[in-house]
This record gives C-alpha cells, structure tokens and sequence, in this order.
C-alpha cells in the first residue's frame, strides 16, 4: 500500500467530513457538541487556511483516509495550539499512519513556535487517547480553549 502524507486540498472535503463522522457513529460518540456536528467539518480547506494551522493528509489513491492537525483554537493561551482532526478511516488503523499523522502535526507546530499542544477528547476514543499518552500528553482537569465541543470531556496537554 502507498500513502502519500500531504497537506488538505479543496478536493479532500467531502471524504474527510463523511470518514469523521463514520469514526463518530462507528465509536457511538456523542453527534451534538462535538466535531459531528461542528459546520466547519464539511470545509475543512477553508478552515485550515488558517495562519499557523494546518492539517495532514494520509492520501491513498487520491483518496484522504486519515487526518491529524494543528489549529490556534480561540481562547487559548499564547504558544498553544491545538492539536485537532485525529481520525483514520477503521481499515488503515493498526498499521502506524495515525502515529505518522500525529508525529507529522507535533513537528508541525514545534515549527510554528508553539511551545504547547492541547487536546480535547471523549472516552469513545481509548486506543487513541492510550496513542496520546505514549505521545506525552498528561490529562488535565478543565478545558483550556473555546473549541465548543462542549462534549469533550477530556483534555489533555503537551509540552513540546
């Protein structure tokens, strides 16, 4: 299999919000208050126009199968990034693309000048936050940012 690891293009939208939301309905993960239903994942382009925001690919046959980024969520403190769109479609998970994604997002913002990443997660998700924790992620008691993923109930940071 060969996988291309690139920046979103405009073309991504449409298979990036439908595998998103899969991975919700596949995990039973909450729809409301969470990136379900957040309107910014049917653009995701446009939103990762964003300066010192960007989001990675993993392209297969031109088709995007995985995402993980960065983005300067509102309300965080300054140097702080959040560590966003962690998703890969279920048959590539299990072979390291989610860790590549991830690894390719934390370069990321360490290149920005960010000196920490946060994230915002749900308990549906137990292999990744156990991905997040090997990582160097330490929980944290209270949300940092104004992501309105008012669902999340997990947060967690990193010290880069």
């Amino acid at each position: 299999m060969v996988l291309i690891f690139r920046n979103i293009e405009f073309s991504d939208n449409p298979f990036l919000a439908k595998m998103i939301r899969r991975v919700f309905e596949e995990h039973d993960a909450p729809k409301f208050g969470t990136v379900y239903s957040d309107p910014t994942t049917d653009d995701l382009y446009s939103l990762f126009q964003t300066p010192e925001s960007v989001l990675w690919v993993a392209d297969h046959n031109r088709i995007a199968v995985g995402c993980c980024g960065i983005f300067p969520t509102p309300g965080l403190q300054n140097n702080y990034a959040e560590l966003v769109k962690f998703y890969l479609a279920k048959e590539y998970r299990g072979s390291g693309i989610g860790m590549k994604l991830m690894n390719l997002s934390i370069n990321s913002a360490k290149e920005f000048g960010y000196t920490h990443l946060y994230l915002e997660s749900l308990p549906h998700y137990a292999k990744a936050l156990k991905i997040y924790e090997k990582s160097g992620f330490v929980n944290i008691d209270k949300p940092l940012a104004d992501s309105g993923h008012n669902s999340c109930d997990i947060w967690m940071v990193k010290k880069l």
